[in-house]
């Protein structure tokens, strides 16, 4: 896939998940890319897959842009972003002109893959915790792979609504209301004794410069998506360090205290790792889960792209528990958690 086809490849994808603006941006730069700059030619030096499930090219380079116009940098280029809508050609003007006047800040930006830490996630996890606390009804010691800035950490703190039920907290910091369809998760009340997550490159939510990174790969024609994470960012406990994430889980896999149940959480991570490092963590979830208790129980709670095998873009809900070893095939959900197709039947 050259860079082209990636720009056209997100369009499409991002067009397909509700935000026309990032459809026309993405393909205003699918026409008109700076090759033979600075930045043109750092792009044109990836190798590999520079689509979404790679190096992510194309969503580095619009997250750029958007830090620009969040941080007032580039007023010009900002009222070209909605609510603003304007013609191609306008878009295509002001995105070539801010390429090339904010060219340092961008070649700096796009030296890190996008870190979107979606909160409505959490939809997934609120349901999928209450499986797995109801197999095994103990406090949860709660790991992250891939934690980003560790709002998702926090869902706990969240509400799943569904229908006008409500599952978690009386007093919410987020409402998370995903079309729902299915039967509905269980009733019980998970309880997180601890927390903590990974990441190659963890952001502070609380840091000015890291909040803007993360919102900055939130797509401008969806302000719903700033607020939500804004308010999770309010009671963010900042418990994600800087590790490799199969070098760190390996201790804390055998860390966890009796009487409590380790549960791995990931969402659209995973499927990041090299393909060594997967090989790796499975098979260490997998031999700490054969020595599993009933009072040291092992869960592995996994949001990661299927494929998109059904034509509905989103990704599976894979819940795994030991003893034992049981997979939970949970049902599948929207990667921004705008919808969740959920299949499992149980209390």
């Amino acid at each position: 896939m050259n860079l082209s086809d990636a720009f056209r490849a997100q369009a499409e994808t991002c067009s397909r998940m509700e935000s026309p603006f990032m459809g026309q941006l993405l393909g205003v730069l699918a026409e008109d890319w700076p090759h033979d700059s600075a930045l043109g030619q750092k792009f044109a030096a990836f190798e590999g897959d520079i689509g979404p499930a790679g190096h992510s090219l194309p969503l580095r380079i619009a997250g750029g842009l958007h830090a620009l116009v969040l941080s007032n940098a580039a007023p010009g280029l900002a009222a070209l972003y909605p609510p603003a809508k304007v013609a191609d050609a306008d878009l295509r003007t002001g995105v070539r002109d801010a390429l090339a006047a904010h060219e340092a800040f961008l070649l700096d930006w796009t030296d890190s893959p996008p870190q979107t830490n979606e909160v409505r996630r959490s939809a997934a996890l609120i349901a999928g915790a209450r499986v797995a606390t109801a197999a095994f009804e103990l406090p949860i010691w709660l790991s992250e792979l891939g934690a980003s800035g560790g709002l998702n950490l926090m869902w706990d703190h969240y509400a799943l609504e569904i229908d006008g039920l409500r599952f978690g907290p009386d007093v919410p910091a987020v409402i998370l209301s995903p079309k729902w369809k299915g039967p509905l998760p269980p009733q019980n009340a998970p309880v997180i004794a601890e927390r903590a997550g990974v990441d190659l490159n963890p952001l502070n939510p609380k840091d000015g410069e890291d909040q803007l990174r993360l919102i900055s790969y939130l797509w401008p024609d969806q302000p719903e998506r700033l607020t939500m994470t804004r308010a999770a960012t309010s009671i963010a406990q900042g418990a994600v360090v800087k590790a490799d994430a199969i070098d760190w889980l390996g201790p804390r896999l055998h860390s966890a205290p009796e009487g409590h149940l380790h549960l791995i959480q990931h969402t659209v991570a995973w499927q990041y790792f090299p393909a060594a490092a997967r090989a790796k963590g499975r098979a260490l979830i997998e031999a700490v889960g054969a020595q599993a208790t009933a009072n040291r129980p092992l869960a592995w709670l996994s949001m990661e792209s299927d494929g998109d095998t059904t034509g509905k873009i989103g990704a599976a809900l894979v819940l795994r528990l030991w003893p034992g070893d049981i997979t939970v095939t949970l049902g599948r959900a929207d990667f921004h958690g705008r919808w969740i197709d959920w299949s499992f039947e149980g209390s």
